[in-house]
């Protein structure tokens, strides 16, 4: 609890990518409130929030585990899993936000916030940055690539720069992006194939990425899922984990060497590295399926196109998940 009425940066959700941004914004000074529920709440509140990894360092930092108390931010990042996103704004409804991203998986999650802050309000986002939360609160921050930041327009602007540059000087590494629907949606291409050989393989990332049947399966979900984007109209880009752009235009044999390619970079760079989605699998929370394959399966019907690959592992991933959550 706080007696703050406004903040710099209020993060939604305190698992590990919202821990190392809020941990990073507060050790440089920003005021910084955690949106989290009591137990996390309990840890932060004792120890701080924990860094070990890329960087080592604890700070303290303001929690709140009511949102509709929030009052005031400049900036709000979501960082919360996909579902129950809808309902946990709801709680902020009456905040004043100046600004407000995602950094959750799939493009829904833009229009989510739009419904609730408004899209002027709203700027895309993704994060190519990895961590795990031990169980006992700890984060261990595994990758530090970039926070793409953008206007949903397309522009530059002032505002994402600003916002980028803050988090880049705080240590986690960010920049302003044009055209950041492009960018948003490639690295859904790319999570999409990622996200269903980890939770499928239960393998850290470089060793499914460098499996030549494994790497074979990714190649041509990120193909069918090229499909989808090239349907709506966006264009696809390299800058992303995988270069789905290339992938899609080039042959099959091409895109399993460049999945293999990136699992040798991960096992040099990242050997440690294991999608959010394994770790949820493993810590038995519920998995991110339909607000993600689910959605590009919505999006598909709608274009009146079919993605086999992408629709087997829906319900293939759908079913682990009952079952999982039926066992515990």
């Amino acid at each position: 609890m706080t007696n703050q009425s406004e903040f710099d940066f209020a993060l939604l959700g305190a698992g590990a990518i919202g821990s190392i941004l809020g941990a990073h914004l507060a050790r440089a000074g920003h005021s910084v409130i955690m949106l989290t529920r009591e137990r996390r709440a309990r840890q932060i509140r004792a120890d701080g929030l924990r860094i070990t990894g890329l960087a080592e360092f604890s700070t303290p930092v303001h929690t709140l585990c009511d949102p509709s108390r929030l009052r005031s931010a400049r900036v709000l990042i979501v960082a919360m899993k996909t579902p129950g996103t809808a309902e946990a704004l709801t709680n902020l409804c009456d905040a004043d936000i100046g600004a407000a991203f995602s950094i959750q998986n799939g493009p829904l999650k833009n229009e989510i916030l739009a419904n609730v802050f408004g899209t002027q309000r709203v700027l895309g986002s993704l994060a190519d940055t990895s961590g795990e939360m031990l169980p006992s609160g700890e984060i261990v921050f595994t990758r530090n690539v970039n926070v793409l930041i953008g206007e949903l327009s397309g522009e530059a602007s002032a505002r994402a720069r600003h916002i980028a540059g803050t988090i880049d000087a705080s240590g986690v590494r960010a920049a302003a992006a044009k055209n950041i629907q492009s960018v948003e949606w490639s690295k859904f291409v790319a999570w999409v194939g990622l996200m269903s050989l980890s939770v499928t393989t239960r393998a850290a990332t470089w060793k499914y990425l460098t499996d030549p049947g494994s790497a074979l399966v990714l190649a041509r979900l990120v193909r069918e899922m090229g499909l989808l984007v090239h349907t709506l109209g966006i264009e696809l880009t390299d800058k992303s984990v995988l270069p789905v752009a290339t992938m899609c235009q080039g042959t099959e044999e091409s895109a399993v060497g460049a999945v293999m390619q990136a699992g040798r970079e991960f096992e040099l760079n990242a050997r440690q590295h294991r999608m959010s989605s394994l770790q949820d699998l493993e810590a038995g929370r519920p998995l991110e399926i339909h607000e993600t394959l689910g959605y590009a399966l919505q999006k598909a019907e709608r274009c009146k196109i079919t993605l086999p690959l992408v629709e087997t592992f829906y319900h293939v991933i759908s079913a682990i998940d009952r079952t999982r959550v039926e066992q515990v």
